[in-house]
């Protein structure tokens, strides 16, 4: 979705079809310019969070990732929602457009 290709191409480009895992997402986010912390933040609330972040979060079923953008979460389980969905711990990753 940030870098404006599919799912599809980004398969292709980092070699899995399957599940990702932080180091793949932050190198291939980083590849296309974006600017990706070091730091794993643990966050409760919506407020905490930076304009523009990768989410680690563990629901009920399992861990994985969303992402969070200007207010509004883009889930791969559980769509487009104005909060987090449910789940357990939470944790993210702020990401930035180089300039």
């Amino acid at each position: 979705m940030l870098i404006g290709t599919s799912a599809e191409a980004i398969c292709q480009i980092i070699g899995n079809d399957r599940e990702t895992n932080l180091r793949e997402m932050k190198d291939t986010l980083r590849n296309f310019g974006f600017t990706v912390s070091d730091e794993r933040v643990a966050v409760q609330k919506k407020a905490e969070l930076p304009p523009l972040c990768m989410l680690s979060l563990e629901t009920p079923r399992c861990w994985h990732w969303s992402l969070y953008c200007d207010g509004t979460f883009y889930d791969p389980e559980h769509g487009v929602m104005k909060d987090f969905p449910e789940s357990n711990r939470r944790y993210y990753w702020k990401i930035s457009k180089e300039e």
